[in-house]
């Protein structure tokens, strides 16, 4: 069996081997796998698996770190000398974590600590198939109307296609910028899977999403006791990202303090865990976001302007879709496409009206609220033309009626539709606070202080995120 016959990420149901030496762990990924219609096979030894693989494909292996016989770090060895399509996924316990470091650098697609929940095994395959898509597209699709996952033939859109391609195998800094829904990660996506460092780490910090004093641990790791609560050493997306790519999304929003040390470690390439005294050395190339303005940010206090100038070698400015009119277009027909099966809608045209009306709208979310506006139309509508009725549903021009999105039919407040739409959206997305944030345009910090206060208001309880 050839190893182009491995990776396949069709309407196949995806193929999971999990290896472990403790059956109940295989026997608890094997039923929680298989309730996401996922084929597992699993096996309590790794010499198992290698002969299992031999003769069935299969797209991702989950393997824990410690076993007899063999250590799952030479598993993965095995495993990508001879299918390297085969992703793989290591599980590993809290004491190794410098493994898991080990086996990142060696080509596995994650890690995973022990012990983990469900929905934690979920979240991590989601985001390694999620992130194949997103190689295969950034690599393949180019064109005159996309490059990788941006899409748009606009004269804006060309320029910043043909930027991607000159800096993408530089080592420059990149500074991304504009308002939020423009898709400042997807530019740093493309810059990252079409340079050289393609096959390598590329990890995101979302600079708004942790608290200050937690944000420092993030970036650079801290050793055991290094403060209330340390009760393990934990390694950095620094040192997590060496030899790749390390994305600081929304770079204006971390404390003015830690960006004096975030400059001195991109300056020096090397830093220190919280708490410890080993220098360690990284090699990472650095991409940063913003929705702020920079000079007001700079004005305001919120970006050192030494920091500014270290991460504006190369600028990226993207507009907003106001100002892209030609590309609306087009990006509906791609979330149409994109979301078919997802919603189980056989949607594939989209009327004159509706589109005409599209046009004039200003989308103060940009992007991010066109594909939420048709990810909604494509769940209320029944038939295979989007219209303006389900289009716009939300909206109302005075000669009808609209009906609501959430069947309300008594009066509500804003803040309580608001809160409805916040909850359903989190139950779409499986309770994942990240896609449910995109989807509503909000970062995860402001989501996180909105459900903080709907438990302290007694409208939900812990029990509402399931597992």
């Amino acid at each position: 069996m050839t190893t182009g016959e491995y990776w396949s990420m069709s309407n196949e149901t995806f193929r999971v081997t999990v290896v472990d030496d403790e059956p109940y762990m295989v026997s608890f990924l094997q039923q929680a796998l298989e309730r996401q219609n996922y084929k597992v096979e699993g096996f309590t030894d790794a010499h198992s698996a290698l002969d299992y693989l031999e003769n069935h494909p299969a797209d991702l292996l989950l393997t824990d770190y410690k076993m007899p016989g063999m250590l799952g770090i030479e598993l993965l060895e095995k495993v990508k000398a001879t299918y390297p399509e085969i992703g793989v996924i290591m599980m590993t316990a809290y004491g190794t974590i410098e493994n898991a470091v080990k086996a990142l650098k060696l080509g596995a697609a994650d890690f995973i600590t022990k012990p983990f929940s469900v929905a934690d095994i979920y979240e991590i395959i989601d985001g390694f198939i999620t992130s194949n898509k997103r190689k295969e597209t950034n690599i393949s699709v180019r064109g005159e109307d996309r490059f990788g996952e941006l899409i748009g033939k606009s004269s804006q859109m060309r320029r910043i296609y043909k930027t991607i391609s000159l800096v993408a195998n530089s080592r420059a800094s990149v500074f991304i910028q504009g308002p939020s829904g423009t898709g400042k990660e997807l530019v740093a996506r493309a810059i990252h899977y079409n340079s050289e460092r393609a096959d390598k780490p590329f990890i995101r910090v979302n600079c708004a999403a942790l608290p200050e004093s937690l944000m420092e641990s993030e970036l650079f790791g801290h050793e055991k006791g290094a403060f209330t609560g340390a009760i393990r050493k934990s390694i950095g997306k620094f040192e997590l990202a060496d030899s790749g790519t390390l994305l600081l999304d929304e770079i204006t929003e971390m404390d003015i303090g830690l960006q004096a040390k975030l400059l001195r470690a991109i300056q020096e390439k090397e830093f220190h865990r919280v708490g410890g005294d080993e220098q360690i050395e990284v090699d990472v190339r650095i991409l940063s976001t913003t929705n702020r303005r920079l000079q007001q940010a700079i004005e305001e206090g919120k970006l050192r302007e030494d920091l500014y100038y270290r991460l504006n070698t190369i600028p990226i400015v993207l507009p907003p879709l106001s100002e892209r009119r030609e590309d609306i277009e087009l990006l509906v027909f791609h979330f149409m496409e994109k979301f078919r099966d997802e919603t189980d809608r056989d949607v594939t045209e989209l009327e004159d009206k509706a589109l005409r009306r599209l046009l004039r709208e200003d989308f103060p979310g940009n992007i991010r609220e066109l594909e939420n506006r048709i990810l909604r139309a494509m769940i209320l509508s029944q038939a295979n033309t989007l219209t303006e009725d389900v289009l716009f549903i939300d909206g109302h021009d005075g000669e009808s009626e609209p009906e609501s999105m959430l069947n309300m039919h008594t009066p509500v407040t804003i803040e309580e539709m608001e809160r409805d739409l916040i909850l359903q959206t989190l139950e779409y997305h499986d309770y994942s606070r990240t896609k449910s944030a995109e989807s509503l345009g909000i970062n995860v910090r402001t989501l996180r202080n909105k459900l903080n206060q709907y438990i302290e208001d007694g409208h939900i309880n812990e029990s509402f995120f399931g597992n």
